[in-house]
C-alpha cells in the first residue's frame, strides 16, 4: 500500500492521499489493492472522526493506468475476466473502492483538483462531499475507450445529478470544470485549494458528537433506496439510540455550559 497510499492521521482526521504523482495517480493493479487496504485500515481505526481524500501531485486521479487498456485490448486482464464475480458483498474490487468510502462509518470528504477523469471521476462520487478546485476538470471519460462507467458510479451519479444530464455526459465524455460540477451536483462547493478547505472541515466535523455524526451519515445512506415509511422509521430508531447517551449528554451540557464538548472515544 504505502507506494501507492499514504495515510496521516491527526486528532481523529485521516489525510488519505492517492500517492502515485508521476502517473496523476492513475489507478493500476496495485492501486486498486491499496485503495481496499487503506479502506479496511480507516474502518478498523479507534476514534476515528472523519477523512479527507486527495491526490498527490498535479492531479486529484486521471483515471485508469493506460496500461489496463492495453491489456483489455490484449484480452489478458485477468480483472476484465472476474468482473461479474462479487468479491465484497454485492461489488467486485473495483467497484468496492468507490463504495467503501460511503461504508466507512464516519464522514469523508474529497478534495479534487487538476482532473478526475473516469475511474477517478467515480472515486471521487464515494465522497460523502467533495470540494473542488474552480479549473479542475472532471469527465465520465470511459466512452473514450468503448466503455461504461462500472465502478459502482452510476448508483451514486443518479443520486446526484439529473438523469439526462448523466447520459449526455456518459455518451459524449465531455470535460465539465469544477464551477460546472457544482452546478451539476457533482460537487459540493469550490475551494482554490481544496485539500486545505477539506481539512478544516475535517477538523469542524471532528468537534461534534461522533455518535451523532455516525448516526447521520447511516441515516443519509439509507436515504437513497429506503421508502418513505423506511427512512422515517430509521429516523426515530436512530434518534431514540442517541438521547440521553453520553455524547448526546455531553453535548447538550457543554452548549450549557457555554464550552468545547469533550467527547470519549470507546
Amino acid at each position: 500500500m504505502k507506494d501507492r497510499i499514504s495515510i496521516a492521521v491527526h486528532n481523529g482526521i485521516a489525510d488519505v492521499r492517492l500517492d502515485r504523482p508521476d502517473k496523476r495517480n492513475a489507478i493500476d493493479a496495485a492501486m486498486f489493492e491499496a485503495i481496499a487496504e487503506a479502506g479496511a485500515q480507516l474502518r478498523g481505526l479507534r476514534g476515528l472522526r472523519a477523512a479527507v481524500l486527495s491526490g498527490n501531485g498535479a492531479a486529484f486521479c486521471a483515471g485508469l493506468d493506460l496500461e489496463k487498456f492495453g491489456q483489455m485490448a490484449a484480452g489478458d486482464d485477468s480483472m476484465v475476466r472476474t468482473l461479474k464475480v462479487r468479491t465484497h458483498g454485492d461489488a467486485n474490487l473495483v467497484q468496492h473502492i468507490v463504495h467503501l468510502w460511503r461504508e466507512l462509518p464516519v464522514p469523508v470528504i474529497a478534495a479534487i483538483h487538476g482532473v478526475a477523469f473516469g475511474g477517478g471521476f467515480q472515486l471521487s462520487l464515494g465522497a460523502d462531499i467533495r470540494i473542488i478546485a474552480p479549473e479542475a476538470r472532471m469527465s465520465i471519460m470511459e466512452i473514450k475507450w468503448g466503455l461504461i462507467p462500472d465502478m459502482g458510479g452510476v448508483s451514486l451519479m443518479r443520486a446526484l445529478a439529473r438523469d439526462d444530464v448523466i447520459r449526455e455526459l456518459t455518451y459524449s465524455g465531455r470535460q465539465f470544470d469544477g464551477q460546472e460540477a457544482v452546478s451539476l451536483g457533482f460537487a459540493t462547493r469550490t475551494a482554490a485549494d481544496p485539500r486545505t478547505e477539506a481539512l478544516a472541515l475535517a477538523a469542524e466535523i471532528a468537534t461534534r458528537s461522533p455518535d451523532a455524526i455516525r448516526a447521520a451519515k447511516r441515516l443519509y445512506n439509507r436515504a437513497a433506496d429506503a421508502t418513505q415509511a423506511e427512512l422515517l422509521l430509521s429516523e426515530s430508531v436512530e434518534q431514540q439510540a442517541l438521547i440521553g447517551g453520553r455524547d448526546q449528554i455531553e453535548a447538550v451540557t457543554a452548549n450549557l455550559e457555554k464550552r468545547a464538548p469533550a467527547f470519549i472515544d470507546d
